[in-house]
């Protein structure tokens, strides 16, 4: 080859070699991609055949991948790609409290990236403290809390079923007023609750004005969900009417028809919901996609009013001859609600020989009646139950609307606690078909979301934080049992909370990735 033949050989190679370095240079550097996966934005939308790129905190692409280098590449064929689950009811308190369990295993194994607690009326009164802590040690899941009705009252009231007096509300209005100002994104009730039950709904709506104020949520398990007291569809009611005057969006923690009364009328509730949500109020609801609660044998029998002063009065109430024949007749009712003693499985006793067996076959070995039974079981500390309450048509109804999203109400004992999230997947959406795919997904992402007012969470969209879930379609299930209620979900393959890998190819990471959400 002549010289001039090499020259313009060389020249060639250098120009390619300059424009290939100019490319490298100038390509999207990544922290991860996750390609070949099918994504499911959280929006409801159909899945994509997409890429998804982040940096930092944050997703920086989302469509093909072109000119890109990662420091990570994951490859997700095969594997469903999305939001990561967001729960909006939990009882993680004492786990995100805990150094040993502050990583929230049970729920990142689920996919679930972002937790809310204090819930049912129940919180820490000084939300600054908590939030401050989890700050300081560090969470698994990010985590959000809401200010709880029943510890406000407990705070300034005990356990008096009396009306506040003008002076004791105004106590516990400012402490909601304080609790938002720490970072609460709302105020919770649990009115089937003692001391929560004994409160009027006037006391709730000017205690729900504090926190519409400083523009919060409302959350609620509502004062009934079967016949208890006022029954299920004048609490839905209720709940309509403290969204109208309070002027704040209000949400209904774990919907539900409970006990034989309330069958069959989820039609009825929905009805009820979908007119105020044409009347312009903000209404919203969870579920649990389990046909037993998660509760306790004083909560499910005994009586509210029979708690009234705390346990040392119910106690007395138990041993009074002149109060306990009226006191066992109606738990004797609210047994009977719940479906029989045979309906009410015992899941976590300080007795633990008492766990996973019917309150009817722990009276029958006693030789005692259920009620008996029940009330030495309260004075030995008491039980969590799993209570087999509801039924399937009512679930699905319920599951089927687009304003019902995904919660868990995790308890010790219950397997919705370790299982929730795959099992709406896997049962609901994959195998019975009863909602799509994309729907389940957003109801466990986007909705919540937007009804708790987490900015840039809750979808895949460049510029929102990297809260993402890749799963396996195939073996997304859950495994905890009420026989064996501790067993971690499968099908997780990747978590990501806040763009760092809390669950890799299966395993958890050691890391605490998790933050404190507030109200903006």
């Amino acid at each position: 080859m002549c010289v001039s033949g090499r020259r313009i050989r060389l020249v060639r190679f250098i120009a390619l070699s300059t424009i290939l370095l100019a490319a490298a240079l100038h390509a999207q550097v990544l922290d991860v991609l996750i390609e070949n996966g099918s994504v499911l934005d959280g929006s409801g939308s159909p899945a994509q055949a997409e890429d998804v790129g982040i940096r930092g905190d944050r997703i920086v692409l989302l469509g093909k991948a072109a000119n890109v280098r990662a420091s990570r590449v994951i490859d997700a064929a095969g594997l469903i790609v999305a939001p990561g689950f967001i729960d909006p009811h939990t009882h993680s308190l004492d786990d995100l409290n805990s150094k040993e369990r502050r990583g929230n295993e049970p729920y990142l194994m689920q996919g679930v990236t972002t937790v809310v607690t204090g819930n049912d009326g129940s919180s820490p009164v000084d939300i600054a403290r908590t939030l401050a802590h989890w700050k300081q040690a560090g969470i698994g899941t990010n985590a959000a809390l809401f200010i709880g009705e029943g510890s406000v009252r407990r705070e300034v009231m005990g356990m008096s079923n009396q009306a506040p007096s003008p002076e004791q509300l105004e106590r516990m209005k400012a402490l909601v007023a304080r609790g938002m100002k720490a970072g609460a994104i709302g105020m919770s009730t649990g009115l089937y609750y003692a001391p929560g039950s004994f409160a009027s709904t006037e006391e709730i709506i000017a205690l729900a004005k504090e926190a519409a104020a400083a523009g919060g949520i409302y959350d609620t398990h509502m004062r009934d969900e079967s016949s208890y007291s006022i029954g299920l569809l004048a609490s839905v009611k209720e709940t309509i009417r403290i969204g109208r005057e309070a002027g704040l969006p209000v949400h209904i923690s774990h919907i539900k028809a409970l006990g034989k009364d309330t069958w069959g009328l989820s039609p009825q509730v929905i009805g009820l919901i979908r007119e105020a949500r044409r009347e312009g109020i903000r209404i919203t609801a969870s579920q649990y996609p389990y046909d037993a609660s998660g509760t306790s044998v004083e909560a499910s029998l005994v009586p509210r009013w029979a708690e009234a002063g705390g346990k040392s009065a119910l106690f007395k109430r138990f041993s009074d001859p002149s109060v306990r024949p009226r006191l066992a007749a109606d738990m004797k009712k609210n047994l009977e609600r719940r479906g029989g003693p045979e309906s009410i499985l015992v899941i976590d006793a300080r007795d633990t020989s008492l766990n996973g067996r019917t309150l009817g076959a722990i009276a029958k070995a006693r030789h005692e009646d259920p009620v008996d039974a029940a009330i030495q079981i309260v004075q030995k500390g008491d039980a969590g139950v799993a209570s087999f309450n509801m039924r399937e048509d009512d679930i699905k109804n319920f599951m089927r609307e687009d304003w019902v999203m995904t919660c868990s109400d995790g308890v010790e004992g219950h397997p919705r606690k370790y299982g929730t999230f795959p099992r709406k997947l896997r049962k609901y959406a994959l195998d019975d078909r009863v909602i799509s795919l994309p729907f389940a997904i957003r109801s466990s992402t986007s909705l919540p979301a937007e009804t708790l007012g987490f900015k840039e969470r809750g979808l895949l969209k460049t510029g929102f934080f990297a809260d993402i879930a890749v799963f396996d379609p195939k073996t997304i299930r859950d495994s905890a049992t009420y026989q064996h209620p501790r067993i971690l979900a499968a099908g997780v393959r990747y978590l990501f909370v806040n763009g760092k890998l809390a669950v890799d190819n299966g395993r958890r990471t050691s890391i605490l990735p998790g933050r404190v959400l507030t109200h903006p």
